[in-house]
Parts: C-alpha cells; sequence; structure tokens
C-alpha cells in the first residue's frame, strides 16, 4: 500500500524547539520525527512513500533524498502554495488505489498491517485510526453505530461505522474518549465523491481542501467511514509539553511496547466501588461519581505503559433495570469524567447476565450461567485476545473477593482487593504495582 506523508507544517507551536526547519524534522531522540516515522512504515512492509512538502521542504529532500539510505523508495510533491490538510491528494495521479496518510508530527508505534486488514475487511472509503487520550475535551472525537445484538443474551454489536463527528468547537456533554488519531487510509472513491459534492469553503482558493471538514466528516453519510480503535502509541508533536513528554517515552521503551505486534501488559479495574461510588445497582449517568484520587491512579496507569481496562458485571440488564443505551451513557459519563483529569480507559468490558430470577421486568434471554460473569475469567480472557495481552504479566484490582477470584482464574501475575469506595486507596495500589515493575 502506498504511503502519503503530510510534511509541510511550519511549526508555530513548537517553534521554541526549533523554528529553522519543518516541523516534521524537528529531531527527537536522536531522529527527525519523520525518521521515526519511516522507520515504523519500514517495519510494517509499507515502503513506497510520498511526503508532500512545503515549507522549507528543502531541508526534507536533502536529508531523505529517494529513501534508498533508509531502505525505502521515497518520492516528493511540492506544494507551491498552501493547499490545506488535503488538497495536495486532489493533484496527486498516482492515488489509484486505497492510500495511508500520515501527519508528519506525529510520532507513533502502531502495527500497521492490523490497520490495512481492518480497512480490507469492510470494505471503507476511510478507516481512521482513534484512540483514548488524557485530553478528549478539546480533541475531536468519533461516534460510531451500535446494532442490537445479533443473538439472544448477546452485546450490542459495533460495527465500527462512524455515525458523527464532534470537532474540539462543538457541544458535548458525555462521550466515548474516542479520539481521531490524525492517521487515515483512504479510498480514492471518496476522493472522486468530495470532488463531486465539494463546494469551496474559501472561494478565493477553491484548491485549499481541509481533509477532517471538507473530505472525512461529509463522507459519513456515505456509510463507508469506518473507526479503528487502538491502544497504540500515537502522539502529535505540537506543543513543547508533548515534545518532551514523547521524548521521555522514547527513552523508557514505552513507545514500542505499545505496539500491538508485542505482548500488552494490563491492569484489569472492577467498576462499581472501585473506579465510581458504589450506590447499589447504577441506573442512570446522573448518579455515577467517581471516587476521589481514582484519576490520578488511572493517569498512573496511562504513564506507565500498562493499560487500563475495565472489567464489570452488569447485572441491571439482566434485572430488566436498565437497558443498554443507559449502561452506554453511564460509561460515557465515567470517560469523559475521567478525562476531565487527564486519565483514560483503554477498553470496557461488563458481563449483563444473572442466574437469579423473579425480577420485575427482568430480560429472561439474559438468565443463564454464562462465561464472563466474575468470577468466570471470560471477560479477562476476551480482552487479552482482543489486545494480545500477557496475563501472567498483568494485574487484577477489585473491591470483592470476587474480583480477585476472576483474576485468579484467568492467571493473572496477581489480584488485589481493595476496600470498597476508599478515596485514594486504588491509587496507593497502583503505586506500588507501578514502581515493583520499573
Amino acid at each position: 500500500m502506498k504511503v502519503v506523508i503530510m510534511a509541510g507544517g511550519k511549526g508555530t507551536r513548537i517553534a521554541s524547539i526549533a523554528s529553522d526547519i519543518p516541523k516534521p524534522m524537528i529531531r527527537i531522540w536522536g531522529k527527525p520525527i519523520l525518521e521515526h516515522q519511516i522507520e515504523n512504515l519500514k517495519a510494517c512492509g509499507l515502503k513506497d512513500i510520498t511526503l508532500v512538502t512545503g515549507h522549507l521542504g528543502s531541508v526534507i529532500r536533502d536529508y531523505f533524498g529517494d529513501g534508498s539510505a533508509f531502505g525505502v523508495s521515497i518520492s516528493y510533491f511540492e506544494e507551491q502554495q498552501p493547499l490545506g490538510t488535503a488538497g495536495a491528494l486532489f493533484k496527486m495521479p498516482e492515488l489509484t488505489d486505497d492510500f495511508l496518510l500520515l501527519c508528519g508530527d506525529v510520532i507513533l508505534d502502531v502495527d500497521l498491517n492490523r490497520f490495512i486488514r481492518f480497512h480490507q475487511e469492510h470494505k471503507a472509503w476511510a478507516s481512521l485510526m482513534a484512540h483514548p487520550n488524557g485530553h478528549p475535551y478539546d480533541s475531536s472525537l468519533l461516534i460510531t453505530e451500535q446494532m442490537p445484538p445479533k443473538e439472544k443474551g448477546g452485546l450490542p454489536v459495533e460495527t465500527h461505522r462512524v455515525t458523527g463527528w464532534l470537532n474540539k468547537e462543538d457541544e458535548r456533554r458525555y462521550y466515548k474518549n474516542r479520539v481521531n488519531a490524525g492517521i487515515e487510509i483512504i479510498s480514492p472513491a471518496l476522493l472522486k465523491h468530495t470532488m463531486e459534492h465539494f463546494t469551496p469553503r474559501h472561494p478565493e482558493q477553491p484548491d485549499k481542501i481541509d481533509l477532517d471538514r471538507d473530505v472525512l466528516k461529509p463522507g459519513i453519510a456515505t456509510g463507508r467511514i469506518f473507526a479503528y480503535d487502538t491502544p497504540e502509541y500515537i502522539k502529535d508533536m505540537g506543543t513543547p509539553d508533548r515534545y518532551y513528554e514523547v521524548e521521555k517515552d522514547l527513552e523508557s521503551g514505552r513507545v514500542a511496547a505499545r505496539n500491538l505486534k508485542k505482548k500488552q501488559k494490563a491492569i484489569f479495574l472492577d467498576r462499581d466501588g472501585t473506579i465510581n461510588k458504589h450506590k447499589g445497582f447504577l441506573t442512570n449517568a446522573k448518579d455515577l461519581e467517581l471516587i476521589p484520587g481514582v484519576a490520578e491512579a488511572i493517569r498512573q496507569i496511562n504513564r506507565s505503559g500498562f493499560l487500563a481496562v475495565v472489567i464489570s458485571n452488569q447485572p441491571v440488564i439482566a434485572r430488566g433495570d436498565c437497558t443498554f443505551e443507559e449502561l452506554d451513557a453511564i460509561h460515557q459519563k465515567m470517560e469523559t469524567e475521567l478525562g476531565k483529569e487527564g486519565a483514560f480507559l483503554d477498553a470496557i468490558y461488563y458481563c449483563p447476565h444473572h442466574i437469579d430470577k423473579g425480577f420485575e421486568g427482568e430480560r429472561p434471554d439474559y438468565k443463564f450461567d454464562c462465561d464472563c460473569r466474575k468470577p468466570k475469567p471470560g471477560l479477562l480472557l476476551k480482552a487479552a485476545k482482543e489486545w494480545n495481552i500477557d496475563l501472567t504479566a498483568s494485574y487484577m484490582i477489585g473491591d470483592s473477593d470476587i474480583d480477585v477470584q476472576a483474576g485468579k482464574n484467568a492467571g493473572v501475575k496477581e489480584a488485589l482487593l481493595i476496600e470498597k469506595n476508599m478515596p485514594d486507596t486504588l491509587k496507593a495500589v497502583i503505586n506500588k504495582i507501578t514502581h515493583q515493575e520499573v
């Protein structure tokens, strides 16, 4: 698959690091950002690369040449005038097949072949890489389609089809922390569709096209735009603070360790009584309240290199106390409140089943002895399969013996019991785990 990298950024916000070179050429951990990207591409067998240059583009060309010194083949498209984040794509006749698109100011270490397989399986016009981050409140967020369960006693089906897009300035209340990471696979069919419906937002500059606002967001109506979720390391270098944070992560090995080709380690967390205050059966988002200190504890997980994964029994579905939509709203509020404090969850898994009967309004289809209700290990095993997690290097933390037993049944390194609803208890346990793992 061909790769296009938009490498013409001026780096206005990061000028204190370097102001006399294009932003993708800023050195971090001994080499330009762009070289880190090319190494990731080469490791995935992606060697046909076009660099779109503009501001001081000769600096990039002089360094990389034809790419042969780096084990890849590089061609160039030079913008004579700014064309926006997508204008160049409509002037490159060689884009006759689906291609991978990157921004040149992003540090990443990603299993791109896994991403390509997702794109091909969904027959997408565009696949957008998405991930949680610590500032979702000022990030572009993707909303995806949830379909009713396909089978009795099943969960809603996540199709990954994008149905909504929240820009930074859009009003929002509660939301899933699914941030558009700025890495896409795009089909020429989407470019053709865009041109057929395109109205320039800048009539004086008709060739200036914004990728998000003019191509991807309008393309949602086709039903051919999909979101690919990943916990892998992706961070833009837009500000000095982020630059220094990424530098530390590169030096520690955390960037490379998050590539899904490598075994991951996770800290599995119970929900009620561990993350949010236990108030009986929680059935309404307005009643969710984080336990003090929890966001700081989960931030510590995020910084440590562990995945933060929720494993929760939710019998409110089987009891008929709560719909899937209401449960989703509860989880969206949890993610929103954590995000406000710079913390995020990599995944949430829950069991909707319960064997006890006799409740008014109960749902018979969900009344059976399943494999996913803790203390059975089904949810942990599912997470391990989906995210390549090494359970023997992972931990389970909860406020009940059921949580501990579930962790043991899954074969985690250690299953830990904390006091229910106690402020700072989770933080103390996380600090102990992360310090002993260093």
